[in-house]
């Protein structure tokens, strides 16, 4: 069940009524029902998997709860509860399809829930949080549905007791929910898909489309993985938000950023920190000297790639990024000198939007490795960038025949600018849901309506209305 579908526009609205009618000691459950209910949609079979993983996860975390025990005990029950999930997850995210006689489908969602409860097992191991006693709750905290299939990863200090208690309707919080969803619609249905017409077709055919076409192309598919992703996020954000239930903000204006570690501070918040506290703190951190440090950062960076996918073209779109990081950061006292040197003031408008585009070339070169489906076409990709001389075709309106017409490319640019004053908005601070609800009621309503009616009007649709996937569903 997409959250751009049919489906899901009728399923969500029973589950709020249904939800704020039931009596506040059963509310979790009618939630628990709802959210294995929303998985089921997508294949019937995935249930067992994420039963499998909240009842290990569960008793893991109850055995570590015990007063009588023992350090040595500790590390072998949690060594267990990670290497079984890593296990599930490893199984059906590396092997490849029909293996063996084996017809291997990656269950939906697996990465994030599988990385969400190794994470509540782990705070439960540190005495972070006290192990959840009713398995329904828990149940729920692994399985709640609008950050289930891709995330946030959320914390078990941030979620578990969120789901586990009951919430009264607030009307605030609905139009805030709302509000946030019809935002994701529009990044989603309105952008991302529209970029993904022209995306779809010069990549699809990358010897034909060569030079401009490919740089025009991954310049778009930036903004394309942008708006898909923070699309999802901000829908589930919305949708939880509905439910009273606050969840993390995984997106903060990244193509802001003015050096690549601000990129990955802003981007995918609640993977960069997962692997921030579960990974690259309990390797040393930076506690360890420099170059531990960047040894870290670097296994931090290609365990995020092969997080992705088994393909080395996942593997070396991490690698790149680390790197970029690692030089950066072991560049910056000479920067300092040189613009000390030079008199450059670092916090003009003028380095900042400077710094920004460097950025984001740094960034969008890594996201050919991305959407690559091997590395040998990453390269074949670059070479065909940079081989094949036609800018002619910035002006000659050859752009137009790849999938958007003329209409269709002013659309996506008045788009594209109506993100970017949102985030920059966002980066001074200025929270444009907070400024709408200060309005009238009137007001409200005519923002709301206004929103629904660009997402009817200018969203993407296909024949008889086939919803397009999210990316990040294929992790």
């Amino acid at each position: 069940m997409q959250f751009n579908s049919i489906e899901f526009l009728v399923f969500f609205p029973i589950v709020v009524f249904i939800y704020y009618l039931l009596p506040n000691r059963v509310k979790y459950v009618g939630l628990l029902a709802a959210s294995y209910f929303f998985y089921m949609c997508w294949n019937p079979k995935y249930v067992v998997l994420i039963l499998t993983a909240t009842v290990i996860t569960y008793l893991c975390g109850r055995i570590l709860s015990l007063k009588e025990r023992n350090p040595g005990l500790r590390k072998a029950v949690l060594g267990i509860g990670i290497g079984l999930n890593l296990l599930m997850l490893c199984f059906f995210k590396y092997i490849p399809p029909h293996v063996q006689g084996f017809d291997i489908l990656l269950p939906v969602g697996i990465s994030f829930y599988t990385f969400q409860t190794i994470g509540y097992m782990v705070d439960v191991y540190r005495k972070e949080v006290e192990a959840e006693k009713n398995f329904l709750k828990y149940a729920l905290f692994v399985a709640f549905f609008p950050q289930l299939v891709a995330g946030p990863i959320e914390r078990s200090k941030n979620l578990l007791k969120q789901v586990a208690e009951p919430h009264r309707f607030s009307y605030e919080k609905m139009v805030d929910g709302v509000l946030l969803m019809i935002w994701g619609f529009f990044l989603k249905m309105v952008i991302a898909d529209r970029i993904a017409i022209f995306v779809d077709c010069v990549y699809g055919d990358y010897h034909t489309y060569g030079g401009w076409y490919l740089i025009v192309a991954t310049v778009l598919f930036a903004l394309q993985i942008y708006c898909d992703f923070y699309g999802y996020s901000v829908i589930a954000m919305g949708a939880a938000e509905i439910l009273g239930v606050k969840l993390m903000e995984n997106f903060r204006a990244p193509y802001l950023a003015t050096n690549v570690a601000e990129f990955w501070r802003d981007w995918h918040i609640s993977l960069n920190s997962w692997f921030k506290d579960y990974v690259y703190i309990p390797l040393g951190g930076n506690r360890k000297g420099k170059i531990r440090k960047y040894l870290n950062k670097m296994v931090v960076f290609l365990l995020s790639g092969v997080w992705h996918g088994s393909s080395l073209s996942f593997v070396a779109w991490g690698g790149l990024n680390g790197c970029f990081q690692i030089i950066g950061e072991a560049l910056e006292p000479l920067r300092k000198k040189l613009c000390k040197l030079f008199r450059l003031n670092r916090e003009s408008l003028a380095h900042r939007v400077a710094g920004i585009l460097v950025t984001f070339c740094l960034v969008d070169f890594t996201w050919i490795f991305f959407r690559a489906s091997r590395l040998k076409e990453a390269l074949e990709i670059i070479k065909e960038m940079f081989t094949v001389h036609n800018p002619w075709i910035l002006a000659d309106g050859s752009l137009y025949q790849c999938g958007l017409d003329a209409r269709n490319w002013q659309l996506m640019w008045i788009s594209v600018l109506i993100l970017l004053l949102a985030d920059i908005a966002k980066r001074r601070g200025i929270r444009i849901r907070e400024v709408i609800q200060r309005q009238n009621a009137w007001c409200r309503i005519v923002c709301v309506v206004a929103g629904i009616m660009a997402v009817l009007i200018f969203g993407i649709y296909g024949p008889g209305y086939d919803q397009t996937g999210f990316i990040y569903f294929q992790f």
